[in-house]
């Protein structure tokens, strides 16, 4: 059975276990919640080493890290190096985007090496799998990759079956400025135009569902009309399509397929909430899968906070689940350093997401910090920093001559002065 038909017939499964445990919940809550599709755990039967974690209402908001090799960039070491940097660092999932050469293998290895959740853009890797031009791949071959990808254990699955030719005759009379910048949905669009016929995803949905239910894959809904600049955000081609996806979230769950419906890209900080919302409402209460959203369109270089900006309020508002944004984001594949920057960005925004919207313990960790800086006990600091490293590095490369003072304020900071009158000293500032 799969997780959401267990919960459904009130079986407790060993993965809800952990991840009640990892929430600061009773089995039975997440049980429930599971049941009733406002939580997923992502775990494919065939990934027999991952540490099951939850996705979706009342839980901690999850970070997502993209990675894999291309056409451009083959060096399957360093996209390993990542894979095990980013579980170090306790991200939460891993995407394989992997699109050249051998992605098979590099994408066992990924599932062999990583005991978080696994996803991937199947779509992506048909292109270079059958190594023929698009318009040659058929709608089995489509599917065919989607059961590889299931039987090598990956835990979820981006399918932009929401892109019907509806949503196409919608998007062409829409006068976006950016198109289609999802991916998928672009490969998707240009089969479906150059071959006339309906998007494979779409019309053989029911079979998707039997590959899902099969190996207990999560369906993650891809937003293939996700706006690509601010000025496209909330147009018609995107309700459409999400209004759509809706429909198919319903249709998964009555196959037992446990689903995450994905969000917008680019947006006005002011539309993020009401975005969210939409999703909420349109997909019944399905965990929500956000990329970014980038809150303006002027910052390449340095996306990775536009992100953390637009994932925040996305997090306080309800969405489940960020996908990171690196500052390469528009401009190359990440190397290491990106990814690091991306994965603590995107733990920012998720962290002060949970505060914002009262996640049971969230708050603790920053109690923690608090009290650990009325102390001045930089150790503590360090351990219970998002990233550890830098605040360390900082502290050995500016010496103070005061051990309980910084460079910036010496003597004269406020927490030591505050800590000496408070405790009956005398405060001498020179």
């Amino acid at each position: 059975m799969t997780q959401l038909e267990s919960a459904r017939k009130g079986i407790i499964t060993e993965q809800m276990e952990q991840v009640a445990k990892s929430e600061g919940k009773t089995p039975q809550q997440i049980m429930e919640l599971v049941a009733l599709g406002k939580v997923a755990i992502p775990v494919n039967k065939n990934h027999s080493n991952i540490v099951a974690r939850g996705i979706g209402e009342g839980l901690k908001t999850k970070i997502n890290v993209n990675l894999g090799i291309s056409r451009d960039c083959t060096d399957f070491t360093a996209e390993l190096d990542k894979v095990r940097k980013a579980v170090e660092m306790d991200a939460d999932a891993i995407m394989d985007l992997s699109s050249y050469g051998k992605t098979q293998e590099f994408r066992k290895s990924v599932v062999e090496c990583a005991n978080v959740m696994i996803g991937t853009v199947p779509i992506y890797d048909a292109i270079g799998f059958y190594d023929k031009e698009l318009s040659e791949i058929t709608a089995q071959e489509f599917l065919d990759v989607v059961k590889k990808h299931a039987e090598d254990g990956v835990d979820f699955m981006t399918i932009h079956a929401g892109l019907t030719r509806s949503t196409v005759e919608r998007f062409k009379k829409s006068g976006r400025l950016t198109n289609i910048v999802s991916r998928g949905g672009s490969l998707l669009f240009a089969w479906m135009d150059v071959t006339g016929k309906e998007n494979p995803f779409y019309e053989h949905y029911d079979k998707v569902l039997e590959i899902f239910e099969y190996y207990d894959v999560t369906i993650s809904l891809g937003d293939a009309c996700r706006p690509g600049c601010i000025n496209d955000a909330t147009d018609a081609a995107q309700i459409e399509e999400l209004i759509v996806l809706g429909e198919l979230t319903k249709r998964a769950w009555e196959k037992n397929v446990q689903v995450m419906v994905e969000g917008p890209g680019h947006m006005a900080l002011n539309e993020v909430s009401a975005n969210i919302l939409f999703m909420k409402k349109l997909c019944h209460g399905a965990p929500v899968y956000v990329l970014g959203p980038i809150t303006t369109d002027v910052a390449p270089g340095y996306d990775h906070i536009t992100s953390a900006i637009g994932g925040a309020v996305a997090s306080m508002s309800g969405a489940d689940f960020l996908c990171y944004v690196t500052p390469a984001e528009h401009l190359r594949l990440p190397d290491l350093n990106d990814m690091i920057e991306g994965i603590v960005a995107a733990k920012i925004a998720a962290h002060s997401g949970d505060i914002a919207k009262g996640i049971s313990g969230a708050r603790d960790w920053d109690y923690k910090m608090s009290t650990a800086r009325k102390n001045l006990d930089w150790n503590t600091m360090f351990e219970l920093a998002i990233d550890s490293d830098k605040p360390r590095k900082y502290r050995e490369n500016s010496k103070p001559e005061h051990e309980d003072s910084c460079t910036m304020c010496g003597k004269l900071c406020a927490v030591r002065t505050m800590n000496k009158v408070m405790c009956g000293q005398k405060v001498e500032l020179r």
